[in-house]
């Protein structure tokens, strides 16, 4: 079994932190990992959950890692890519064995087109199999909406932010991309905007979730981009780098700040603590391996 490397930050286990870098009670409990019998190759397929999502009773979610699957090479074996996977048959039978894991079927999904922007859509029966079974008919959205059980929210990672949104009161339900641009144009408020205004959602309902991504530690940026969120959400989330004029940013600590900013309670936000850089044989990490990867992905659904 592969041992997860967790990194801590800001205080213990089940604490925030706040603007300032301050560990703060409140914080919900970590994702876990979750495993299957042995696919046929004899690899376990494996997969994170989180537990606040999982206690509203209404959603079905996962993020996915490399284990489980059939892909080959750089892709090895849990790729979601298409345009990275020689063999297209590859990549669907992964679908179709993490479609085993939610109780669904390929045809139920719908998959975004992530372009680095905040465009949000809001996704319905319609748009089931898109793509992934055939094509879209829809460009550059980075998030997507529901509020119709069955459809299945599928979006690719491979350092950048996952984002679940749940709201039990309205049943509705959102999973945005967030990389550094996204992050920067604050797309986990655009997201409680986005469910605000289709589906009467309030901020103090929703339930989030900051997903697997890269860490501060692993994560050197610019200083011009370091700027930008300095500006916005303090010095806490962008300090000094090993070299001059670098930074090291904090995602985790950004996207937890937008969401408190955008009004969601402290108690209703879970942040990851498992990095894809340090655990790159276990998740596909785009800066631990030089662009030659797959993608892992992300689902959420409202149960039928």
């Amino acid at each position: 079994m592969f041992q997860i490397q967790r990194t801590e930050r800001g205080g213990q286990p089940g604490q925030g932190v706040d603007p300032e870098g301050r560990a703060q009670q409140g914080r919900s409990e970590r994702p876990v990992r979750q495993d299957l019998a042995l696919t046929e190759g004899g690899e376990p397929l494996e997969y994170l959950t989180f537990p606040l999502l999982e206690r509203t009773g209404i959603v079905k979610h996962l993020f996915t890692t490399r284990l489980g699957g059939v892909s080959r090479g750089e892709c090895a074996t849990m790729n979601f890519s298409v345009d990275r996977d020689e063999n297209r048959e590859n990549v669907l039978e992964n679908y179709r064995r993490i479609a085993g894991v939610l109780d669904c079927r390929v045809e139920d999904m719908v998959a975004s087109h992530q372009t680095h922007t905040t465009n949000i859509r809001r996704m319905t029966s319609a748009d089931k199999g898109k793509g992934i079974l055939r094509p879209r008919d829809y460009a550059d959205v980075d998030g997507m909406v529901t509020d119709e059980p069955g459809l299945v929210l599928n979006t690719f990672y491979a350092d950048c932010v996952p984002l679940y949104f749940v709201d039990p009161v309205h049943r509705a339900v959102g999973l945005a991309h967030s990389g550094w641009r996204g992050t920067a144009g604050r797309m986990g408020a655009r997201m409680v905007e986005a469910m605000g205004e289709r589906f009467g959602s309030r901020p103090e309902e929703i339930y989030a979730a900051v997903g697997p991504s890269i860490c501060r530690d692993c994560y050197e940026v610019s200083g011009d981009v370091a700027e930008q969120f300095i500006r916005m959400l303090g010095k806490a989330v962008a300090i000094p780098g090993r070299e001059p004029g670098k930074y090291q940013l904090d995602l985790w600590l950004a996207n937890e700040l937008i969401l408190r900013q955008a009004g969601l309670l402290p108690t209703h936000i879970a942040v990851t603590d498992i990095c894809t850089c340090h655990n790159s044989g276990y998740l596909f990490s785009h800066r631990a391996s030089g662009g030659r990867r797959g993608s892992l992905a992300a689902f959420l659904a409202l149960k039928d």
